[in-house]
C-alpha cells in the first residue's frame, strides 16, 4: 500500500474539535489555529459524570478563544455504551467502552454537529494518524509516539469519519504536548492523564454495575488441576490475566485463565494465562471491504505490543487469529486489531482464547 500523504493540516478550513478540557484536545485546538483552521469546539456530555469535563472544556475554549458547543449524548451513551458494558461484564467478558462509543456515539455526534455548523472537518486529541492512500481510501496509522498510540481505540471508524478526520497529535510526543500547553498558559498543562473509564471515575466497576440492577454470574474458582478453590465474588470482579484481588490463599501466584460460560473461573499458574489462538467476531475494515486473510501484527489490548499473527476466516463471520508465540491474557470482549506496516487493516471482538 502506498500512502500519498497525511490529511492532517492539508486543508485549512472550518473545523470542529472534540474537546474534553484535557491537555490533549486543548493543544489540538491550538495546533489547528496555528495551521490556519477556523476552529470551533464541541464537548459531549455523555453522563452526569462528565459535568466537570464540560466545564473544563468551556474554560479551555475561553482561554483559546474558540466557541464550545455542548452536545447532550446521555440517551445514546446509555443505550450504546453503558448498557452493553454492564451486560458484557455480567456475562464474564471484558468490554472496552471507548471502542463501542467512538463509532456509535462520539464521532457520530461530532460529525452531526460539524454538519450543522458547516464544518467540513472534525478533529480530536487522539494520538494516531489518518493517511490518504493512493486508492482514495483513508486509513488509520499508528502515532509517532509508540507509547501513546491510540489507533487501537479508533479501529471501528469507517470512511464516513476517516475522510474528514484530522488528528493533530499524531506527530507529537506527550511531553511536547505538555510543553505547548505550558507555553500558552493552559490550566490543564499539568493535569494527570485519566486512567479510568470516564463514566466510572472511582474505578469500581462492580459497584457501578450492581447499582444499576444488573446481576453478574456467580460461580467457583477452579485451580490449575480443576480443584474447587471456593466461591468467587461474581464475574464482574475479574478479567483474564488478573492476579491481585482474587481473595484466595493458594500458596502460589495464580492468574485468571478463563471465565467459563457457567460462571466458574479457571485459574492457572504463571504462564498459563497465555494463548496462541483466538476466535474473533464482528470484524470490520476501514474501507468496508472483506478483510484479507494473511499475516498481520495484532494487538489484543490497547497497551499490548503488536504480535505476529496469521488471520483466516472460519465460518459464519468468525475469524481465527493464530500466534506463533503465545500472547498474554487476551480477554473475550476486548478487541483484536490487525496491522501491517503501521496501518490498521481491521479488527473485531475476541470471543475465545486458548
Amino acid at each position: 500500500m502506498d500512502a500519498i500523504g497525511f490529511n492532517t493540516f492539508e486543508k485549512q478550513d472550518k473545523i470542529l474539535v472534540g474537546m474534553s478540557g484535557g491537555v490533549d484536545s486543548s493543544v489540538a485546538v491550538r495546533i489547528l489555529q496555528e495551521q490556519g483552521f477556523a476552529v470551533q469546539g464541541a464537548v459531549i456530555r455523555f453522563s452526569p459524570a462528565h459535568d466537570a469535563a464540560v466545564e473544563a472544556a468551556k474554560d479551555a475554549g475561553a482561554a483559546l478563544g474558540v466557541p464550545v458547543h455542548v452536545i447532550d449524548a446521555a440517551e445514546a451513551f446509555e443505550r450504546e455504551v453503558v448498557t452493553p458494558f454492564c451486560e458484557s461484564y455480567c456475562a464474564g467478558r471484558t468490554p472496552n467502552p471507548c471502542i463501542l462509543c467512538n463509532p456509535a456515539v462520539k464521532f457520530r455526534l461530532l460529525a452531526q454537529k460539524a454538519d450543522e455548523l458547516g464544518c467540513p472537518s472534525i478533529a480530536t486529541g487522539h494520538y494516531a494518524r489518518v493517511v490518504l492512500c493512493d486508492d482514495g481510501q483513508c486509513r488509520l496509522c499508528t502515532a509517532e509516539s509508540t507509547a501513546r498510540d491510540q489507533s487501537y481505540m479508533l479501529y471501528r471508524l469507517g470512511q464516513d469519519i476517516l475522510q474528514r478526520l484530522v488528528l493533530p497529535l499524531g506527530e507529537f510526543e506527550k511531553d511536547d504536548v505538555r510543553d505547548i500547553a505550558r507555553d500558552i498558559g493552559l490550566a490543564c498543562a499539568e493535569a494527570p492523564d485519566s486512567m479510568e473509564i470516564c463514566f466510572i471515575p472511582d474505578g469500581d466497576y462492580a459497584a457501578f454495575i450492581r447499582a444499576r440492577g444488573h446481576q453478574p454470574q456467580s460461580g467457583r474458582f477452579l485451580g490449575p488441576d480443576g480443584e474447587d478453590l471456593g466461591p468467587h465474588a461474581g464475574v464482574d470482579h475479574y478479567t483474564v490475566g488478573q492476579r491481585k484481588g482474587l481473595g484466595i490463599a493458594a500458596g502460589r501466584p495464580l492468574f485468571v485463565k478463563a471465565i467459563l460460560p457457567n460462571g466458574d473461573i479457571q485459574l492457572a499458574e504463571s504462564g498459563g494465562e497465555y494463548a496462541a489462538r483466538l476466535t474473533v467476531t464482528g470484524v470490520v475494515t476501514p474501507d468496508g471491504a472483506p478483510l484479507a486473510a494473511g499475516d498481520y501484527r495484532v494487538k489484543v489490548r490497547s497497551a499490548a505490543a503488536p504480535a505476529p499473527c496469521r488471520v483466516q476466516p472460519l465460518a459464519d463471520g468468525v475469524w481465527e487469529a493464530a500466534f506463533p508465540e503465545p500472547v498474554r491474557a487476551p480477554a473475550p470482549g476486548q478487541s483484536a486489531v490487525f496491522y501491517r506496516g503501521g496501518f490498521v487493516f481491521g479488527g473485531g471482538f475476541i470471543e475465545t482464547a486458548e
